[in-house]
């Protein structure tokens, strides 16, 4: 059985991007789901000084052996200030020090949402543009814009925004298949 990890780019107990992945995610079939909490990957801010005193911390190794086992990303960034949230891109500092090509060259389906009408475009279009270099293989992006207005009882209610989705879960699906 393929494994799939998943991460909501928020460290937020009622993360939207959570939700997100989560509605996603059960799309899939007949695949094992990794849900990424960063809350129970506490780490320090990076810092080469930091690193060079002390290592690469334990909970940063976990995570990257974990990452060796899945076989794809779904990957649902928050956006704060038009970038990624501090706490995903501390992560990512941190496992690229034990691997730059953090994401393995797996495939990946990339998303964001915001409450606003961008959905999370701007770090949707930073992280499309980046993490390739970082070994994502992205089969495709989703933005949901509005939130609150397009989810609500743990789904898409708008019938084009969940098509596309749909569609792209599908794509990513098969990629995994192969």
């Amino acid at each position: 059985m393929k494994k799939i990890i998943t991460i909501a780019g928020s460290n937020s107990q009622k993360s939207i991007n959570k939700s997100l992945i989560t509605y996603t995610s059960g799309l899939l079939e007949d695949v094992e789901i990794i849900s990424i909490d960063f809350n129970d990957y506490v780490l320090p801010i990076y810092g080469v000084d930091f690193e060079a005193e002390n290592g690469i911390p334990t909970s940063v190794k976990r995570l990257d052996a974990l990452f060796n086992t899945a076989d794809g990303f779904m990957v649902s960034l928050a956006e704060h200030n038009g970038s990624y949230s501090a706490v995903f891109k501390n992560t990512l500092d941190w496992l690229s020090r034990v691997n730059a090509k953090v994401w393995r060259e797996k495939p990946m389906l990339l998303m964001a949402t915001s409450p606003g009408g961008r959905g999370g475009a701007s770090v949707l279009q930073s992280a499309s543009a980046y993490f390739p270099f970082m070994g994502a293989s992205i089969t495709d992006t989703f933005s949901l814009p509005s939130f609150y207005d397009n989810f609500n009882n743990g789904e898409i209610n708008d019938e084009s925004l969940q098509a596309e989705i749909h569609s792209k879960a599908h794509k990513f699906q098969t990629t995994i298949q192969s």
